[in-house]
């Protein structure tokens, strides 16, 4: 729902801001029904996705298993469409669309950080990157909600005027802190980078380093502390040691992992720094109650 409205309500404001109506839109779905979103609200849309629909921007929005919601008629009137576009936005997920549609076939693009690496592994002629937004000729392509409104502003910004983009923000209360090129966080750090940045440096080594965890006196050393210092860092402003945090950011991505992928169990605790799998399944028993075979066979 933020997506969705990230890339919808910046037009909605610019109209209220302009002198007169700057944009005009459609929202289509696949089949022409309302389209549910997963925290239970509907998106009424005016009608079907039909190939023949033209304009100066097409913004494709997707998210959870958009293979299941699109199929190879949607795919292709996807492709049909973006042919009527001087503009196409790849907003999420909809990065996927657009290269399952080879509407973005020699570009360089983004999508969620959670899948960046699979959505590279799966059209290796993609240039994939880990930025907040890409722009690519006519493809422009964010990775979530907040990046999707710097990329709305931008687009106001580049083709109506900065003074519009800037009271848009301004409705918002939202300040345009980052640029296009800065890599997508998997944690948000908030407050903790301005008033705890050793601690900052640490969190961020520690998420980039999932799959291959590192010892606590490496990152210590990294972060220009000593592990005691950290562990007193971790204890104050996180509330537990740096092995524990660590170990509950591995668990959280490998979660998502089993939600949201077909990846097998072993492979998803291998991702996630556990070389043993007894020893993953009994680390995730341990942290939700339920071990990630159980998770996966309820979602089926």
């Amino acid at each position: 729902m933020m997506t969705f409205a990230s890339a919808l309500d910046p037009l909605r404001a610019a109209n209220r801001l302009g002198v007169e109506s700057e944009f005009e839109w459609k929202i289509v779905s696949p089949d022409g029904k309302p389209v549910a979103l997963t925290s239970g609200i509907d998106v009424q849309v005016s009608g079907a996705l039909t190939g023949s629909e033209q304009g100066d921007l097409l913004i494709v929005i997707a998210a959870f298993h958009s293979d299941d919601h699109a199929d190879r008629s949607t795919i292709r009137r996807l492709r049909n469409a973006a042919a009527g576009f001087k503009t196409v936005f790849g907003v999420e997920a909809g990065s996927w669309l657009l290269a399952r549609a080879k509407i973005a076939s020699n570009h360089a693009i983004t999508t969620h950080w959670e899948d960046n690496e699979d959505l590279q592994a799966a059209f290796p002629a993609l240039d994939v990157r880990k930025d907040r937004y890409v722009i690519d000729r006519k493809i422009w392509t964010a990775g979530g909600a907040s990046p999707t409104l710097d990329m709305m502003l931008h687009y106001i910004r580049t083709y109506k005027r900065a003074s519009l983009a800037l009271d848009v923000a301004s409705v918002f209360i939202y300040d345009e802190a980052h640029s296009a090129t800065d890599a997508q966080p998997r944690i948000s750090m908030g407050r903790l980078e301005r008033f705890e940045p050793r601690l900052a440096v640490a969190v961020r080594l520690m998420e980039s380093a999932v799959e291959e965890p590192l010892s606590t006196a490496a990152i210590a050393a990294a972060s220009n502390v000593s592990s005691k210092t950290l562990e007193k860092l971790c204890r104050e402003h996180l509330g537990e040691t740096p092995g524990s945090y660590y170990r509950r950011l591995r668990l959280q991505a490998a979660r998502k992992l089993v939600i949201d992928t077909r990846l097998s169990i072993q492979d998803i605790g291998i991702r996630c720094g556990f070389n043993s799998q007894s020893t993953f399944s009994r680390s995730f028993s341990k942290e939700y109650g339920y071990s990630p075979l159980t998770l996966r066979k309820q979602l089926q």
